[in-house]
């Protein structure tokens, strides 16, 4: 896969599921990455607030969403009115990374990005 391919990252700001040491240690890494990447405080709130800006994310080709597990995403988008196609996450076109129940380490291999105390990613 691409590095190029665009990438969004919730900070789960409200509902505080995520363990907040892999939300920061993958946040820190896609900084110092310098992969480009969108930042939203919360995909929940978006989503109740039926932001349009939604349905442009939901458009984009070969976009990765870093969030939580990838049912409630797809949730989340329907809910606001930007559904993603279930076609597109089936062929991996779209592909949704859960920092709820995988390492920071797995979520940033998947991302590309190499741990330099581990430059096989976390992976053994």
């Amino acid at each position: 896969m691409s590095d190029h391919r665009p990438i969004l990252y919730c900070r789960c700001a409200y509902a505080k599921v995520l363990p907040e040491d892999v939300k920061d240690q993958v946040l820190e890494r896609l900084i110092d990455s310098g992969q480009p990447f969108e930042s939203v405080s919360d995909l929940c709130e978006m989503s109740a607030r039926k932001d349009p800006g939604l349905i442009a994310l939901s458009q984009q080709k070969g976009l990765r969403i870093v969030a939580c597990y990838p049912r409630a995403v797809k949730w989340l988008f329907s809910a606001a009115g930007a559904p993603i196609d279930p076609a597109s996450i089936e062929s991996g076109d779209i592909e949704v990374l859960n920092m709820r129940t995988d390492t920071a380490d797995s979520v940033c291999s998947k991302l590309g990005i190499v741990n330099d105390e581990n430059p096989s990613g976390g992976l053994t």
